[in-house]
C-alpha cells in the first residue's frame, strides 16, 4: 500500500530537492565547488521519488540508466586533472573565473570546472 503523504511529499520535494542541488553546486560548501555534495542531494531526491512511485517511474524521470553515468563522471574527473597541465600547472590545480557572473554573484569565486 502507497503511503499518500509519501506521495504527495516526494512530488513536491523532487523539484525542490533538484533546485537545492543545482545550487549547491554552484555555491559550493565553504566556497570552491560543491558537485559531491549536489549529486548527493539530487541522488536522494531520486531515491525518495523511487520509494515513492516505485523504480519504473524514477527510470521514466531520468531517461538514462544511471550506470551509463559513470563513464560520463571519469571523463570529467580525468579532465579535471589534465586541464591544469595544459595551462603549466600542477595536476588537479583549481582553474577559476575571476569575473563575476551576472545573477548568481558579485564577490563569489565561480569553479571553471
Amino acid at each position: 500500500m502507497k503511503s499518500p503523504i509519501l506521495l504527495t511529499a516526494s512530488k513536491y520535494l523532487l523539484p525542490i530537492l533538484l533546485l537545492f542541488s543545482f545550487f549547491l553546486l554552484l555555491r559550493g560548501h565553504y566556497y570552491p565547488g560543491g558537485g559531491f555534495v549536489g549529486g548527493l542531494v539530487a541522488s536522494i531526491a531520486f531515491v525518495l521519488h523511487s520509494f515513492a512511485f516505485g523504480t519504473e517511474a524514477t527510470m521514466k524521470i531520468l531517461k538514462r540508466k544511471p550506470l551509463s553515468l559513470i563513464p560520463t563522471g571519469l571523463a570529467i574527473s580525468a579532465l579535471s586533472v589534465t586541464i591544469p597541465i595544459l595551462f603549466g600547472l600542477p595536476p588537479m590545480t583549481g582553474l577559476w573565473l575571476e569575473e563575476p557572473i551576472p545573477f548568481i554573484g558579485h564577490d563569489r569565486i565561480i569553479p571553471l570546472l
